[in-house]
């Protein structure tokens, strides 16, 4: 079983709106609304796949209500807290999307402590953890960095995608693999902000792959950094690689990110080879870019971009 741990999960709201721009007023041509949180949409990606997965994490009020309610079938267990979990907005125009994310309920010590034993007792029986998104008010800094020390004693292979502080922090505390992207890749290794833009595709994969290698640090955590349409860049202890489809796509990439790390979690519970996983976090990444809603993937689409990918040993 692979479980997700989303400490900061959201309701998501999805605005179909062609033709978006700021500062006008536009009609919906559509809305979703949708359990979120990056770990959650790591977990809708496996559970579409037929992966055995369970969600946890930190949710309360009636958002958290609403959240645990549209989860569905998906297998969940969240540790319940006072304050009301946050809402997501995200508007896709379908060419591109905008979001504007809350930033969550105040968690108090108290609920941290008990969330923390109850994530320890599923570790117990999980073959692959996965920390993933911003961290709520009131949790330390530091707070992955536990999650991750308390997963390697249990010899649970556990994957961290964060930004800022936390993602420095818990890199400190050695996790499997980190996911960044490029944006967050270039905050953490101190380099200019678009380092990794679209368009420069060869300078972005060599200017990344240097930058992970950087944030290894030689560790063996693995460092696999997502350029948007310039693909995936590996950096690992087997070797580095770069992962891509043949031309960019249009869509909703709000969730892209989460699909990779759902292939990631996947090949680790399954020992797949690099250049597997590779191949299958492109294909999911892509499938959900072309999906209307984050954590939503279509398996038609995961196979033909899968067979689509190109990965390069570097």
């Amino acid at each position: 079983m692979i479980l997700t741990v989303t400490l900061n999960a959201a309701l998501d709201l999805t605005y179909q709106v062609p033709g978006w721009r700021p500062g006008a007023t536009h009609r919906a041509a559509d809305v979703a609304e949708h359990p979120g949180g990056k770990g959650v949409n790591v977990a809708r990606v496996l559970h579409t796949l037929g992966e055995p997965v369970v969600a946890t994490g930190l949710a309360g009020g009636s958002t958290g209500a609403a959240i645990r309610q549209l989860l569905g079938d998906l297998r969940h267990s969240f540790v319940d807290i006072g304050g009301s979990s946050r809402r997501t907005v995200v508007i896709a125009d379908g060419q591109d999307a905008t979001g504007f994310w809350e930033p969550g309920p105040t968690v108090e010590p108290a609920e941290w402590h008990a969330f923390v034993q109850h994530y320890r007792a599923r570790l117990r029986v999980s073959r692959v953890a996965v920390l993933s998104g911003s961290l709520p008010p009131g949790l330390p800094i530091d707070a992955y960095a536990e999650l991750v020390r308390a997963a390697r004693e249990a010899e649970v292979p556990v994957i961290l995608d964060t930004s800022g502080e936390p993602l420095l922090a818990g890199l400190a505390a050695v996790p499997t693999i980190v996911k960044p992207n490029a944006h967050e890749l270039a905050i953490a290794t101190g380099m200019p902000v678009g380092a990794f833009g679209p368009g420069a595709e060869e300078l972005a994969t060599t200017e990344a792959l240097a930058a992970a290698e950087e944030l290894r640090n030689g560790l063996p955590t693995a460092v696999v950094a997502s350029l948007g349409a310039a693909g995936l860049v590996a950096s690992t202890v087997d070797g580095s690689w770069h992962a891509s489809l043949p031309e960019a796509l249009t869509g909703n990439p709000t969730g892209a990110g989460d699909a990779a790390v759902a292939a990631l979690a996947r090949g680790l519970a399954y020992r797949l080879p690099w250049p597997v996983r590779l191949s299958d976090a492109v294909g999911l990444a892509a499938a959900a870019v072309v999906a209307p809603v984050a954590g939503d993937v279509s398996r038609a689409d995961y196979q033909r971009f899968r067979r689509m990918a190109v990965v390069v040993e570097l």
